[in-house]
């Protein structure tokens, strides 16, 4: 009975040896629960997500067995890429808006685990039987409905980590073939890309503890000159969040001179339409102070990043030092690596 709380992944550097390895799926993780025409779909927070894809409904009353728990990760496809913006689209309080969007761009979902099947609770089998238990499951399973592409073999497995990323994936899984299933745990393990890239500082947020920095903000040039915001750099020990108040200081822009900065209209909402904008509330920022502290843009940092979703980080940055060395104005969008384009239905046909 739902809700049943996803297992989870830490992070590795490199491939571990002897394992399960399948493409990390860039989408929203989905735990779907079946039984006659009982379906729900629950999400990694273990809230329901049922209501906002009647379409992955639809599709599991067709395709998954008639009672099963399964777990994988809802996606949509947009032009033979993966479309996360577009999954964010569908988080909306309104039925008819959510409904029109299952028409227009319906989501699909990518299998890779099973829970139970019938009367049989599949969590304490060893991974290798959960997969074959899967595999039988989804025999005739059609589109929407997916098994991920799956291989013990670790050179085609970093083959697949230089390809699938072409196709919207950031990175692949490894799951050991003896591991039972143990919700909320990190069991499995993410390898991810790894790249930096040199941004402008334009400002930060305050800590919600209050008196320290919480997130830095970053943005990049496009050829225009525009400066575009393109996300944040959060992970900060809390001295080195104390540190940082100091360091921004003479950056700081007075109410004076605000109207002089690159993002000073953020708090139009016109604004919002042509360019990505630190400041401004959402269905996704309710709640939450999003106000911000404008800074010259004159600092340059270089971050880790994983993956880009269009034009900004789909990832909080991770810091790694300034770049005293480099002019603001060269912080554009052509230092950043584009992946060899990779067709997904090549990735969801495996």
């Amino acid at each position: 009975m739902p809700p049943v709380v996803p297992m989870l992944a830490r992070s590795a550097k490199k491939l571990p040896p002897a394992a399960h390895y399948e493409g990390k799926w860039d989408g929203f993780r989905a735990i779907i629960f079946r039984d006659g025409d009982d379906v729900e779909i629950g999400s990694r927070n273990e809230r329901p997500m049922t209501r906002y894809f009647p379409e992955v409904v639809a599709a599991a009353r067709e395709h998954l067995p008639p009672r099963c728990v399964v777990d994988g990760e809802l996606i949509i496809v947009t032009d033979d890429h993966l479309d996360f913006e577009r999954l964010l689209d569908r988080i909306h309080p309104a039925e008819s808006r959510v409904r029109e969007l299952a028409e227009r761009t319906p989501a699909s979902f990518v299998a890779f685990d099973v829970l139970a099947l019938g009367d049989t609770n599949h969590m304490a089998d060893p991974f290798s039987h959960r997969r074959e238990v899967l595999a039988a499951a989804l025999a005739d399973a059609g589109p929407p409905v997916y098994l991920t592409q799956a291989t013990t073999d670790q050179a085609t497995a970093q083959q697949w980590f230089e390809q699938f990323e072409g196709a919207g994936l950031d990175g692949l899984i490894a799951k050991g073939l003896d591991d039972s299933y143990r919700p909320g745990e990190r069991i499995l393990t993410k390898i991810k890309h790894d790249r930096t890239a040199e941004c402008v500082v334009a400002g930060f947020r305050w800590h919600k503890s209050g008196g320290v920095v919480g997130s830095l903000l970053l943005g990049l040039y496009d050829d225009a000159g525009a400066l575009h915001f393109i996300g944040v750099s959060a992970s900060f020990a809390m001295k080195r969040r104390a540190e940082l108040v100091d360091e921004l200081e003479p950056y700081r822009m007075s109410d004076d001179t605000v109207a002089e900065h690159p993002w000073a209209e953020w708090a139009q909402a016109e604004a919002h339409e042509s360019t990505r904008l630190p400041g401004g509330q959402s269905r996704w920022s309710a709640g939450k102070d999003m106000s911000w502290q404008p800074l010259r843009p004159e600092l340059v940092v270089e971050v880790a990043y994983d993956h880009m979703q269009g034009t900004r980080l789909r990832h909080t940055a991770q810091f790694r030092r300034w770049r005293p060395d480099r002019d603001p104005r060269s912080c554009t969008y052509d230092q950043l690596q584009e992946p060899v384009s990779f067709d997904i239905a090549e990735v969801l046909a495996g």
